[in-house]
């Protein structure tokens, strides 16, 4: 074979292994990147902005779609996620949650530890009385989420009270049932006891 044809034939062969060798959720490295300004450099979250790392990649694209839409109306919504994401078309969204949700998450331990009893009670448990639902049964046992479900297991304390008492104003009321039903159910000390317990969850 004469050498270049030979150049040719290792350079078509380089070309294919990058073909295999790169993960389907790759994605331009601009994207990402910008969110690390609020989601940090690991996507663990900078507050006011939740860790994005681990989290279920159907939940994730389909708060892309309605942050794009405007369906997600809370407020920090509003001012920081709806100028961004309306750059981003539906395959550039796939990309971005399908990249996000393989990021190992790390749990933000930021909760008050001398709860965490009582909230794991409400996760595991629910409160009957007030017509409050296990979280466990749609979250899963270890916080996890499944499917368009998302993970609360190591999301910061802060956020994850918000969040709470954004449902419970019926922010996203129109999307998302059945939160906003159960999130109004919860006392201000019910909200503080369960973010608690699920910032701690690994």
């Amino acid at each position: 074979m004469k050498p270049i044809m030979k150049l040719v034939s290792l350079n078509i062969a380089i070309l294919a292994i990058i073909s295999f060798a790169v993960p389907a959720w790759a994605i331009d490295v601009e994207t990402p990147k910008r969110c690390t300004v609020c989601h940090s450099a690991s996507f663990q979250g900078l507050q006011p902005a939740p860790r994005l790392a681990g989290q279920r990649y159907q939940y994730l694209f389909n708060q892309l779609l309605d942050l794009g839409l405007h369906r997600r109306d809370d407020p920090n919504a509003k001012l920081f996620m709806w100028p961004v994401v309306s750059t981003l078309n539906p395959q550039t969204a796939h990309e971005l949650a399908l990249y996000l949700s393989t990021i190992p998450p790390v749990a933000a331990d930021d909760g008050d530890s001398e709860l965490v009893a009582s909230g794991r009670a409400i996760y595991q448990e629910g409160i009957p009385a007030s017509n409050v639902v296990a979280c466990v049964a749609c979250h899963g046992p270890n916080a996890e989420g499944v499917g368009e479900i998302p993970r609360l297991g190591g999301l910061a304390y802060p956020y994850l009270v918000r969040r709470l008492k954004q449902w419970g104003h019926l922010y996203n009321y129109a999307t998302r049932p059945p939160m906003p039903h159960i999130a109004s159910n919860l006392s201000p000390n019910e909200i503080t006891a369960l973010a608690s317990y699920l910032s701690f969850v690994k």
